[in-house]
């Protein structure tokens, strides 16, 4: 079977979630420390231990504290998962944990010195894959890496991703946010595949990994979507320009109108984008039955979980400037128990396909069976 292809159209595609390993974690020991950035202010706790000091227990105790201070349901979720895998995946949290974190606390004159932090964070990496790590959390990637058998790709283009907040960020078209989605979450999707498991062989593997890279792609839309007001405060505007020209916007009425949540454009414009996402979803999920029938739950928990966020954005009208949208604990526990009960029909790499390959053409005319078109 062909590559199923979702033709996704801005002219089709219109409107009618927190879990997973979305990133969201420099001279030597600065990997995890800003104080000496001039602006950038005091470090977090997560920043306060040098990445050359193993914390008190083992190195995967210090992932596991990352995970449960910064992502509490994703600590529920991981449980859905052997231990060994679960500790796999909170290494790879605690990598791009602190990675985000660092481009996040950037500050007008502060870009170049975090950008050194980066550059040294990579440097790091590069050592700890081959052979020489340092820090807890990079004996953790090491021992992932080797164990699994990650390869090196996602976790430089993870760091190549979060490199470009460094940078004014201005997105003309959606394909030059979906490179950086791809880069900062399909990079993720990617690693945790190979933690996961891929029963069946190399060729299902890969197929695997194109569905977890939209998942990925999906998840950080999303993160989007839920996180506008915040992202404005660090005079950041995710949103594609010919996007929000569609609906008689521009970049400056998200930066400097506080207000424009009322503004009768927004809602329509949210309601595409939340479209969007959910049509990312819909062409992702059917990769979950390729995985390792013990990561089964865990990646259903992960992906409808943060699916769920869009209900929420929906049920605040839309309103993401003023206030982050968030699924509440009674949501959270309803996603995990689906979850816990979740089980994937008996696998048949053929009704599965080989894996989207996603194209936003409003003139696309698809007409293979084999082709999936989500608008």
């Amino acid at each position: 079977m062909s590559d199923r292809e979702v033709a996704l159209g801005p002219q089709r595609l219109v409107g009618h979630a927190d879990l997973a390993l979305a990133p969201g974690a420099g001279a030597p020991a600065v990997a995890v420390s800003t104080a000496s950035v001039p602006g950038a202010g005091a470090p977090s706790a997560a920043y306060a231990a040098d990445v050359n000091t193993v914390a008190v227990g083992s190195d995967s105790a210090h992932c596991a504290d990352l995970v449960k201070t910064h992502a509490r349901t994703f600590t529920l979720a991981s449980y859905l998962l052997p231990a060994t895998k679960r500790r796999a995946t909170y290494a790879l949290y605690a990598f791009c944990r602190i990675a985000d974190d660092l481009v996040d606390r950037a500050t007008p004159g502060t870009e170049h010195a975090l950008e050194a932090q980066l550059a040294d964070y990579e440097r790091q990496l590069g050592a700890a894959l081959a052979g020489r790590p340092s820090g807890p959390v990079f004996r953790e990637v090491a021992w992932v890496a080797r164990e699994y058998d990650v390869p090196p790709e996602p976790l430089f283009e993870l760091l190549e991703g979060v490199a470009r907040d460094l940078r004014p960020t201005q997105y003309g078209t959606w394909r030059e946010l979906e490179v950086y989605c791809e880069g900062v979450a399909s990079s993720v999707g990617e690693m945790c595949t190979h933690i996961f498991g891929v029963p069946g062989g190399e060729d299902v593997r890969v197929r695997a990994v194109r569905y977890a890279r939209t998942l990925g792609v999906a998840m950080q839309l999303t993160n989007i979507l839920r996180d506008i007001g915040e992202d404005v405060h660090r005079g950041r505007c995710y949103l594609p320009d010919e996007d929000l020209a569609m609906f008689g916007l521009t970049r400056k009425d998200v930066l400097s109108n506080p207000a424009l949540s009322r503004d009768e454009r927004w809602r329509p414009m949210m309601a595409f984008e939340v479209g969007r996402a959910r049509a990312l979803y819909e062409a992702a999920l059917p990769g979950i039955a390729l995985l390792s029938h013990d990561a089964h739950r865990c990646a259903r928990a992960c992906a409808t979980g943060y699916a769920g966020i869009l209900g929420a954005i929906e049920a605040q009208g839309y309103d993401t400037l003023s206030s982050r949208a968030r699924l509440g604990r009674v949501a959270r526990m309803n996603v995990l128990w689906d979850a816990w009960r979740f089980r994937a029909a008996p696998l048949d790499t053929a009704t599965v396909g080989d894996g989207p390959t996603l194209r936003w053409d409003g003139t696309a005319s698809v007409a293979s069976k084999d082709h999936v078109r989500l608008a």
